[in-house]
């Protein structure tokens, strides 16, 4: 028979492996099938920027933060990933002041610095075999989890969607949404605190936030002032994965009151969305499909 803490560990076990319901499939749009998702990805934000600022004179630089996630049927946490990009265009009206690490690109008659927070381990693009939980119980107990800490590496958009193909996940986009000067430059702190190497990655980072020993992608762009907020189930993070771990983040902005202040625009965490989905040839049955609005990839 087992005794009360056993049932509760196992009925905790049981909530913490079932995931969260995704949303209903919706319509897919193959237009752009034989175009490269990296490109049609590209190809969505530029139009949304440019619409956004139009045609007229920007005297002004723009920011704008564009959250993604991935994820497999089933959203298993070892293939999902949350992931953000971040952009400044600049204004048309002055000499630029570069942004120290970032390079000065042009789309059109604008310029703009652009950057992705994408972290994983090091060695993740040739060995994408990631240890999230490994013991008994050691999703409802830290101490348990055998995985190893890893040296951590910021991964660019390119190479964040190469993985996503490869392992032919749904891939969501919110935004754009402008944000304020103060938000990009806690982006750009929340970069340079990645690539400097003395933070390094865990799936599983509830023993080693507090110390800043370790995070997980989900914490690496959680709360651009605080490095180490929590979520999911019971506060532990746990769930806070693939499109969920994203859309929490977002929820974090629009809710906490020292954000706010930093979006310039109303978030819908689900009517937003906006997916990428892998099908194996050109008007193919979807094999998944998480959102209401997608585009059909196939390579």
């Amino acid at each position: 028979m087992k005794t009360p803490l056993a049932r509760l560990f196992a009925t905790l076990g049981f909530l913490v492996a079932v995931p969260i319901a995704p949303a209903v499939a919706g319509d897919v749009d193959f237009s752009s099938y034989d175009v490269p998702l990296y490109e049609q990805i590209v190809n969505r934000i530029k139009a949304k920027v440019s619409a956004r600022l139009g045609e007229e004179t920007n005297t002004r630089d723009r920011f704008f933060i564009i959250p993604f996630a991935y994820e497999d049927r089933g959203n298993h946490p070892e293939h999902s990933h949350s992931f953000i990009s971040v952009i400044r265009v600049l204004a048309d009206t002055k000499e630029p002041e570069p942004t120290a690490g970032l390079k000065i690109q042009k789309y059109k008659n604008r310029e703009f610095e652009a950057f992705t927070i994408s972290w994983l381990p090091e060695d993740f693009m040739t060995n994408p075999n990631l240890c999230v939980f490994d013991g008994p119980l050691s999703r409802t107990i830290p101490k348990n989890n055998k995985c190893p800490v890893s040296p951590g590496h910021n991964f660019n958009l390119e190479e964040t969607i190469k993985l996503a193909v490869l392992q032919k996940n749904a891939v969501v986009m919110w935004g754009p949404y402008e944000i304020r000067e103060g938000g990009f430059d806690r982006a750009v702190k929340r970069k340079e605190l990645l690539d400097g190497g003395t933070i390094k990655y865990r799936a599983d980072d509830r023993l080693y936030q507090k110390d800043k020993v370790a995070i997980s992608c989900f914490h690496a762009m959680a709360g651009l002032e605080e490095i180490f907020p929590k979520g999911g189930f019971l506060g532990t993070g746990l769930k806070m994965w693939g499109i969920n771990g994203t859309a929490r983040v977002l929820i974090e902005y629009t809710e906490k009151p020292s954000n706010r202040q930093l979006l310039l625009e109303p978030v819908d965490v689900k009517k937003d969305r906006y997916g990428f989905v892998y099908a194996p040839a050109a008007n193919d049955p979807v094999p998944y499909n998480p959102v209401k609005t997608a585009s059909a990839y196939g390579r």
